[in-house]
């Protein structure tokens, strides 16, 4: 297991064919353009930043090392070929792209769940990136790293989760600076759980006519918002 080197996890390695997996679980993609699908979800451990608003901080150390061969008969054992990899933040683990390169070449629709602070220009131009531009809610707005918008193709997404009017107006600005409606096929709003009422999210987006997709987190809906592997 190779760790990246922008980060400031400790590396432990355990070999190069290993990846610290969190869980991975078969569920209803909860986010996203394909929100609504069923899809395995490929959770792996480590994060290099700590938004106020994260549910999944036991991601942060709970991990088992996994060979990517045990990891790909997991995936298979389910009978789904929309598989996301998430975290934590996936790219904290460098054999993370071998991992994504043979789910690719295998035939699977891959998407990549990253929280925008490491660089994207290496993960295989197959994945969906769906990149994460933190805002001044989460406090990690500093860890933006925007010049991964330039290594972000038409396919791909970028996600603001919004916690306050001053996070909504934020985001404004940065779509026009980096015309982001005109670079990736979507970018999301996401409201934070239980922070920003949905409907004055939605009131704001139809107000400011942005282009923009409001989604919620689904899966909270379905489930309890704390459960697990979901």
């Amino acid at each position: 297991m190779k760790i990246n080197s922008n980060t400031s996890v400790d590396p432990h390695l355990h070999g190069d064919s290993k990846i610290k997996i969190n869980e991975i679980f078969h569920s209803i993609q909860g986010e996203s353009t394909k929100a609504g699908l069923p899809c395995v979800f490929v959770r792996l451990t480590y994060c290099n930043i700590r938004c106020v608003y994260c549910d999944t901080e036991y991601s942060f150390y709970e991990g088992v090392d996994k060979s990517i061969d045990e990891i790909i008969d997991k995936v298979k054992s389910y009978g789904c070929k929309l598989v996301e990899i998430t975290g934590g933040e996936p790219l904290v683990q460098e054999n993370v792209h071998i991992l994504i390169n043979k789910l690719c070449d295998l035939g699977y629709e891959v998407m990549l769940e990253t929280g925008g602070s490491l660089p994207i220009e290496n993960v295989d131009k197959r994945v969906k990136v769906i990149m994460d531009l933190k805002t001044p809610y989460s406090k990690m707005e500093k860890k933006n790293r925007y010049e991964n918008i330039q290594y972000l193709k038409s396919s791909d997404e970028v996600k603001f989760v919004i916690g306050s009017r001053e996070d909504y107006d934020w985001a404004k600005e940065i779509l026009n600076k980096y015309d982001l409606v005109n670079k990736v096929e979507q970018v999301l709003f996401s409201p934070v759980f239980d922070k920003v009422e949905n409907i004055e999210l939605a009131n704001w987006i139809l107000e400011d006519k942005l282009k923009v997709r409001f989604q919620l987190q689904m899966h909270k809906y379905i489930w309890h918002p704390e459960t697990r592997g979901v």
